[in-house]
């Protein structure tokens, strides 16, 4: 194990839907790093994950959203699947907590569908971003700066399209969670 991101914490806010392995991939990388990681949710016990379009495995939650205070983690991750962030972000103490991420300036690492919440959270305007293809005209009307590339990266804020892309997306998400723990909300 790193010692890249020892004494991080990571949360990664998540519920039923999520693309399991735009979950578990960069969770794995994040451990692998040194990180704590933990997954928030507004299910208590498990979320369902999925592969592309079928079920795939329950996926423990480590904290209810209810009960877990943003201002204890360095960095988020947003993970995809359709599902996930379009129910996610009819949850107002979940947009609450990604607004908490983008008003510090703390990093932030979203994938695929992910970037629908920065929406929502009022964290995209004159950003650049990538996402998932059918989200572009969503990020574009919120003001983002939207690119088709495998991943982008925009002070903390890192994005990426697709579970093909993880190994670049889980490359630069901990390289900026490394960078912005040192980095002061202003530098962010």
């Amino acid at each position: 194990m790193s010692e890249e991101l020892k004494n991080c914490r990571v949360a990664v806010l998540a519920t039923d839907g999520v693309e399991q392995v735009e979950l578990t991939e960069p969770v794995k990388a994040l451990k692998a790093a040194g990180a704590k990681v933990t997954v928030v949710s507004p299910k208590a016990v498990s979320i369902q994950g999925f592969n592309h379009h079928d079920k795939g495995d329950r996926i423990p939650v480590d904290a209810a959203l209810d009960a877990a205070d943003p201002n204890g983690y360095d960095a988020l991750v947003l993970p995809g699947g359709v599902i996930n962030p379009d129910a996610l972000r009819l949850v107002p103490a979940a947009v609450s907590f990604v607004q908490y991420f983008v008003k510090s300036g703390k990093p932030i690492a979203a994938i695929c569908h992910g970037p629908w919440m920065l929406i929502n959270a009022g964290g995209v305007a004159n950003r650049k971003m990538t996402s998932w293809p059918s989200l572009q005209t969503d990020l574009r009307n919120a003001g983002a700066h939207w690119s088709d590339d495998p991943v982008v990266v925009d002070k903390g804020l890192v994005t990426s399209r697709k579970p093909d892309d993880l190994p670049q997306f889980c490359s630069k998400m901990i390289e900026e969670f490394r960078e912005g723990r040192h980095a002061s909300p202003a530098a962010a």
